[in-house]
């Protein structure tokens, strides 16, 4: 990401979540600033929930460059009524040809590739071809919202020529149409013959994605998921996710706990042809508050290396037994319980 944006010379949009402090946050600041005072356009957008832990001296530094920083739904008495709505999406796009997308938030956490319990597990994706201007078009669609400015024309989506051979879609989810990425995933579900397979960090599935599980065991479709294990950033989510869990366990569907640190890769893949990745997460927050954006592959390769790195990863995992779950202590159960009421949120 950092290559791309110190050799972009025309525009560089960018929009993410999670902007934290540290190296990382330095090295992105530095690089915005310096190509904004080389003449680029450069258009930073931040939520304003996940960028909180921000250091302000960053986005100082970046507007004295003459970097647009915006920070999407501020939370102000005429916005209270959105506040549960943000944008969750990770775009990264320079000069409108390269565009990346994935799980990776502007943090030291994601400096490595869980190597120790500091670097967290994560897969980010670098695209060229038509599919970028599809990653610049959600750019834009929150940007004109945030700023009533209107990007459009050749400087922010220049003519994309194929490049290589995928098929890919990009499948945003938005205020105006928030169900989008659910019935996207739902459908997937449905679809399943033979196995599914899920990474994400957050697992909290509502009732009609449990029962989209349920239904394809008993097609005798394989479902393999990984989820955190102790090692989360989020305790509460892993309580309300667990509660859930009996109805799956029972019907046959693996759960395994990633181990040797906080994983946050999101990844679906159904039948080894169809791909999913992106920013959702498989929990209410993202199919039902936050703007979202995904990009789904239609083809066995794609899917092939998924599957190298999700087994990968598998290698990492403890598996959860329904034993195990039925022998929680009380307080465990308790304490699984109240988080789940609390699902709409987490």
């Amino acid at each position: 990401m950092l290559r791309a944006m110190r050799a972009a010379s025309n525009t560089i949009t960018f929009e993410t979540y999670i902007y934290w402090r540290g190296d990382i946050a330095d090295q992105f600041a530095d690089v915005l600033a310096e190509k904004a005072r080389a003449g680029v356009s450069v258009k930073v957008l931040l939520d304003w929930v996940g960028s909180i832990p921000m250091d302000e001296g960053l986005i100082q530094k970046m507007r004295t460059a003459g970097v647009e920083v915006v920070r999407f739904r501020p939370v102000k008495w005429n916005t209270i009524d959105r506040i549960n709505n943000r944008t969750h999406r990770k775009l990264l796009i320079a000069d409108g040809r390269i565009g990346f997308t994935g799980g990776v938030g502007i943090g030291d956490e994601w400096n490595g590739d869980a190597r120790t319990p500091a670097e967290w597990r994560d897969t980010h994706y670098q695209l060229e071809g038509p599919a970028v201007s599809e990653l610049q078009a959600a750019f834009a669609e929150h940007w004109i919202e945030a700023t009533g400015e209107l990007l459009m024309g050749d400087r922010y989506f220049p003519a994309l020529a194929p490049i290589g051979d995928f098929d890919a879609q990009v499948v945003v989810s938005s205020t105006h149409q928030r169900n989008v990425m659910h019935l996207m995933l739902m459908t997937a579900f449905a679809s399943a013959e033979r196995n599914i397979r899920i990474g994400t960090p957050y697992f909290v599935p509502d009732a009609i994605t449990r029962s989209q599980l349920l239904e394809a065991r008993k097609r005798g479709v394989e479902i393999e998921i990984i989820v955190p294990g102790a090692k989360t950033d989020a305790r509460v989510v892993r309580n309300a996710s667990r509660y859930f869990w009996g109805e799956l366990l029972r019907a046959g569907v693996r759960i395994h706990e990633f181990e040797p640190t906080m994983y946050h890769s999101k990844v679906v893949i159904v039948d080894g042809i169809w791909t999913s990745v992106g920013s959702t997460n498989i929990d209410e927050r993202a199919l039902r508050l936050n703007d979202e954006a995904n990009i789904n592959f239609h083809d066995r390769r794609f899917a092939q290396r998924q599957i190298e790195l999700f087994e990968a990863d598998l290698k990492r995992s403890t598996l959860y037994t329904l034993a195990r779950w039925e022998q929680r202590t009380f307080t465990e159960k308790l304490s699984d319980w109240l988080a789940s009421l609390l699902r709409s949120q987490v």
